[in-house]
């Protein structure tokens, strides 16, 4: 644990809510990775702090739940205030627009490095056009330091929609545990998965079933794709992972076309790794994303990829070789996609092996902790 002398410099990871997510699982590994001696942290969550806190294996870590109230809480700008006073952090590091309020009363705590990340959008503004949230941003602007956009897609939004400045902006990308995450050299048994068959074809998602992730367009997918090709029916199954909203829908819509008994969606898992080499083609239906973490990982694990060609989807994805990308809302064409790559194979495996090589090119997680590392050393010096 840490003590009152310790020198290293602190940073305050603040989020809006501490639960599984792709944005909180980036912060898990940016703590577990950074060199020990370089800094110490504390995630602040504005509302709760869930049992994912356990994935943290250092024992300095400091866990500050707010219990937040639903809407923009100016009331709560003394408690941060008095916090940051307190907690004397070197850098607060914020996500996304939920969070961003923050860097007003580290603004006016002293916090001499007040860092804000945009890491994906949400259903109530897919494509960054909303002008209210816009001019949030503009507002919050002169308190925030320097930003981080996970994408060269939301690097782009934050200069030319936002108005900030191109130094002003660093664009990271999310690193992947290539250790964690693996190939298998034949795919492994799910445990509990009812389709243990090798001549299974198994298609599937990882991720909280929001709207925003839209897994009804794939159970969608799922149903059209059977109707298209009746050959497949003895073959093709879809494992959908997670919980939500969307999860009781996805199963009606099963359920209304006759083919729940070919689908699995067990609810949230924590052997996330085993169940990406557990499955042939992994996809994401989502309507929005900034870099997504479970393209990565499934990637890491040498499955082939088809995504929906929104936000920076496409900068993981290289359409042809790593995997496909396809129109958001469009079970048509989703349909097309799996169809093919269950139909061949080969063609999907090479896919697979493509997507691997390019995580261990492009995104590491010693990259990604790199990049963080010399941005904070840099802005602490300016």
């Amino acid at each position: 644990m840490t003590t009152s002398d310790d020198r290293r410099p602190l940073v305050a990871h603040v989020v809006f809510r501490f639960d599984i997510g792709g944005l909180e699982n980036g912060i898990v590994n940016l703590i577990n990775r950074m060199p020990a001696d370089a800094y110490r942290h504390a995630v602040i969550s504005l509302t709760e702090i869930t049992d994912f806190r356990k994935r943290v294996v250092r024992d300095d870590v400091t866990f500050i739940a707010l219990h937040k109230a639903p809407g923009h809480g100016f009331w709560i700008y003394g408690r941060l205030f008095r916090l940051f006073r307190e907690l004397r952090p070197a850098i607060v590091h914020s996500r996304n627009l939920a969070a961003l309020e923050v860097v007003i009363p580290a603004w006016l705590a002293g916090v001499p490095v007040r860092l804000h990340g945009e890491h994906g959008r949400d259903v109530d503004d897919l494509n960054g056009a909303s002008k209210k949230y816009q001019w949030v941003r503009r507002i919050y602007r002169p308190f925030v330091t320097h930003f981080i956009a996970l994408s060269k897609n939301l690097d782009d939004y934050l200069k030319s929609r936002v108005g900030v400045a191109p130094d002003k902006v660093a664009q990271i990308y999310n690193g992947v545990d290539a250790h964690r995450f693996h190939p298998a050299e034949v795919r492994q048994e799910i445990a509990g998965c009812p389709f243990v068959a090798p001549d299974y074809w198994l298609v599937g998602t990882v991720g909280r079933m929001q709207l925003v992730k839209d897994q009804t367009t794939l159970a969608r997918a799922f149903v059209r794709a059977l109707e298209m090709c009746p050959e497949l029916n003895n073959r093709l199954r879809l494992l959908m992972i997670g919980d939500g909203l969307l999860r009781e829908q996805a199963l009606a819509i099963l359920e209304k076309a006759g083919v729940s008994a070919c689908a699995w969606l067990p609810g949230p898992r924590d052997d996330i790794p085993e169940i990406l080499r557990g499955l042939d083609c992994f996809v994401l239906p989502s309507l929005a994303e900034g870099v997504s973490n479970t393209i990565l990982e499934a990637m890491a694990c040498g499955l082939p990829v088809i995504a929906t060609d929104v936000g920076g989807n496409g900068e993981l994805v290289e359409a042809g070789r790593t995997g496909e990308l396809v129109p958001a809302n469009d079970p048509e064409s989703m349909a097309r996609q799996i169809v093919a790559y269950a139909l061949n194979p080969e063609t999907a495996r090479a896919a697979g092996r493509a997507g691997r090589e390019a995580v261990e090119r492009r995104f590491s997680l010693a990259a990604m902790t790199h990049s963080y590392r010399a941005l904070y050393d840099r802005l602490r010096v300016a």
